[in-house]
Parts: structure tokens; C-alpha cells; sequence
């Protein structure tokens, strides 16, 4: 019986590339993890030393203070999960599994919609400010520091990081369906041999014929 040559062993110059961009972005994830702690406290000095020459009532300090202190925290914590997560898909991907591929189509899809997501925010900030109502008056002037409370190199960093997240989801996508990359991924399927085709059993016939 012959069997359908099977694909070569070597992994492609496209599945290397795309497990590559997948590091590099988990240790970019783990970085931004760590620089957005240390700089949370620098920040939170700079925003109550501002927020003291508002009309804000310390209650109000405080609420706000635990937002920024909540959000940072949280984008911290996200970056921090997603680089193992990242690192575990490159690896899959280096093993040759198909379902790695897929469940890694599906992140990179979610990923490229956060970044997105991300760019559009910090865009919509910086083209319309929240405005509040005249009661929230001393809220909406607290909310206003917040910008101005993080390192000035900050958000352009923020900005561009959402940026390269989106572009690296997108190359790795698409690295990921070149031709190159769908033989390496389906090597097993091509050499797992075929079944013989199954029969059913022949009738049972009597020894002598019936007299």
C-alpha cells in the first residue's frame, strides 16, 4: 500500500517569523506590565499634589485616586496574563498543532480589535475632553489632571504600543496562512495512512445443499 508523500520536518521561514512577533510581543507585554506599576506611583503623587488647588472635596480625591489607581492596576494585570498566553501559542505553533493555529487566528483577532479599540480611545480624549454637567464641576476638573498627572512620554507610548499590537496581531495572521505554513500545519493529516475499505461478511452457505 502506498501512502501520500509525507510534508518536510524543517518548520517554514512563515511559521518561525509568526512565533517570533508572538515573543517579542510577550516580552513587550511583560515590560509594559512592570514599567505601568512603577510609574503608577509617580503618577498618583503628581495628580494629589494638582488635585489640592481644585474644588474638590478629598472624598472626591479619593474616588478618583482608586480609578486611576484601579485602571492601572488592571491594564497591568492583562499584560501580565497575556504574555505567557502569547508564549504558550508560539510554542504550540513551533510543536506543528492546527489547533494552536486556529485558537491563535481567534486571539490575534480579539487582540487586533482591543488595539484598535485602544488608539481610538486615546484619539478620543485628545480630540473632545469629557464634559460634565455644571454640578460635576469639580469631578470633571479632577478627571482633567489625570492626562497631565502621567509622565509626558506616557500616552504617545500608550498610543504607539496599541499600534504595534494591532500590526503584530495582523502579521501573525497572516504569516499564519501562507501556503507554507497550511503544509507544515497539516504534515500529519498527509501522512496518516488511509483505512482499506471495509466489506461486509458473506452470507453463511450450508456445508451440502438442501435436499
Amino acid at each position: 500500500m502506498s501512502y501520500p508523500e509525507s510534508a518536510p520536518a524543517r518548520r517554514p521561514a512563515a511559521v518561525l517569523s509568526a512565533t517570533t512577533v508572538l515573543l517579542v510581543m510577550a516580552v513587550g507585554a511583560l515590560a509594559y506590565a512592570v514599567v505601568d506599576l512603577v510609574v503608577l506611583g509617580a503618577t498618583v503623587d503628581a495628580f494629589r499634589s494638582a488635585a489640592r488647588d481644585t474644588s474638590a472635596s478629598p472624598a472626591e480625591i479619593d474616588d478618583v485616586l482608586t480609578l486611576l489607581r484601579g485602571s492601572a492596576v488592571l491594564s497591568a494585570v492583562v499584560a501580565a496574563l497575556s504574555a505567557p498566553l502569547l508564549a504558550g501559542l508560539a510554542l504550540g505553533l513551533l510543536a506543528g498543532r492546527n489547533g494552536v493555529r486556529v485558537a491563535t487566528w481567534v486571539v490575534s483577532g480579539l487582540g487586533l480589535l482591543a488595539g484598535c479599540c485602544s488608539v481610538a480611545v486615546v484619539v478620543g480624549e485628545r480630540a473632545a475632553p469629557l464634559q460634565l454637567g455644571s454640578g460635576e464641576h469639580a469631578l470633571a476638573e479632577l478627571l482633567g489632571l489625570i492626562g497631565d498627572a502621567y509622565p509626558s512620554w506616557w500616552i504617545p507610548l500608550n498610543a504607539g504600543l496599541s499600534v504595534a499590537q494591532g500590526l503584530g496581531y495582523l502579521v501573525v495572521a497572516l504569516l499564519l496562512a501562507l501556503p507554507a505554513a497550511n503544509s507544515w500545519f497539516g504534515r500529519y493529516r498527509s501522512t496518516t495512512p488511509t483505512a482499506p475499505p471495509m466489506f461486509p461478511p458473506a452470507p453463511h452457505q450450508p456445508p451440502y445443499p438442501p435436499r
